[in-house]
């Protein structure tokens, strides 16, 4: 089944929504190491419920619900909130090493270009399709050295992680959510039912127990700091402003900025918890790295003119044209985030 999806921007992405989206990849790569802390207090399925329902719970009090399809707010819920982070922390607590796990998730970039060309029929330009089968180039080298660490399956659950935030990335692209903000806080009231449904059977209600029991002692507090920090910082401002610049942008456009996330995932693990990826694994971000800013940056042509890619996608930088047809209100890219 093709969907169909229109276009909202058909011009290029301005430099504040590319300031934008980095700051977002810098406060999802320090969300890695709040992960970490809070992992060692609580196991994975109940944290990510317990993560969630802390945001739910205000929001169904105080938040209007956003004008969008219910279809496309539980798909969502479903994508970027279950199947992402059930994965991801899952990968996460049977050893995957912090900065690399932040590396290995922005396989969602891939998924996402690919499932949006397939999908929502958006349009990918040659040099998106190289910049994404570099940065494929460079994943598997990490599983490669990965597998030789004997890490193999933790590296193959977050790879999963990915998968599912690309779904959830389809979802909110088709949800043209007029308040993303509003959009993303009630996504979060989808993920607490289902995940606590998972906590209990797979880890059972003794290890739930056991975690909330010692959860006040004041080894606990880095782990309801970085509870805190996920709830607030990650999920609230993080996934809000990127669920407004995908509401403004193809998928394509702005998914594959996620990949520059490890950046400082890997750093800050590095600095905090004296992580050392290999020489193998490092080789493989920086060819990750080096797949985004092919895609991304822009094409020279005679002059040192930028010259636009003809359709909208990753890599199209040029001065916005004036669109020939009237744009949606919520649909305009000059608009700030709203509150």
């Amino acid at each position: 089944m093709v969907l169909h999806c229109p276009v909202l921007d058909h011009g290029s992405v301005p430099v504040r929504h590319r300031l934008l989206a980095i700051a977002v990849a810098a406060v999802w790569g320090v969300n890695f190491l709040a992960i970490h802390a809070s992992l060692d207090q609580f196991p994975p399925f109940f944290l990510v419920a317990l993560r969630f329902a802390l945001i739910a719970l205000p929001t169904v009090l105080l938040v209007p619900r956003p004008r969008v399809p219910v279809r496309w707010l539980i798909g969502y819920g479903l994508g970027f909130g279950v199947a992402q982070f059930t994965f991801l922390y899952a990968g996460m607590a049977a050893g995957l090493p912090t900065g690399l796990a932040s590396l290995v998730l922005q396989a969602s970039g891939p998924f996402t270009l690919a499932l949006g060309a397939v999908l929502l029929r958006e349009r990918v330009n040659g040099r998106q399709w190289l910049g994404i089968a570099v940065a494929i180039i460079g994943m598997a080298v990490v599983g490669v050295a990965r597998a030789q660490a004997a890490g193999l399956v933790p590296f193959l659950l977050v790879l999963a992680g990915g998968l599912g935030w690309a779904f959830g990335n389809l979802a909110s692209r088709m949800a043209q959510a007029p308040n993303p903000l509003h959009f993303t806080l009630w996504m979060s009231v989808v993920v607490p039912v289902p995940m606590l449904a998972l906590s209990l059977v797979f880890e059972g209600p003794e290890q739930i127990l056991a975690s909330l029991a010692t959860s006040l002692a004041p080894s606990a507090v880095p782990a309801w700091i970085g509870l805190a920090y996920t709830c607030l910082i990650g999920t609230a401002v993080g996934s809000g402003i990127w669920t407004w610049l995908l509401a403004r942008h193809p998928a394509g456009v702005v998914a594959p900025f996620s990949m520059l996330v490890p950046v400082a995932g890997i750093i800050t693990a590095a600095l905090v918890l004296g992580e050392r990826p290999s020489g193998l694994e490092l080789a493989g971000g920086l060819v990750v790295v080096a797949g985004v800013m092919i895609g991304a940056l822009r094409q020279a042509g005679p002059g040192g003119r930028a010259l636009s890619a003809g359709r909208p996608g990753w890599g199209r930088w040029d001065r916005p044209r004036r669109p020939a047809v009237a744009v949606p209100p919520h649909a305009g890219a000059d608009r700030p985030p709203s509150a």
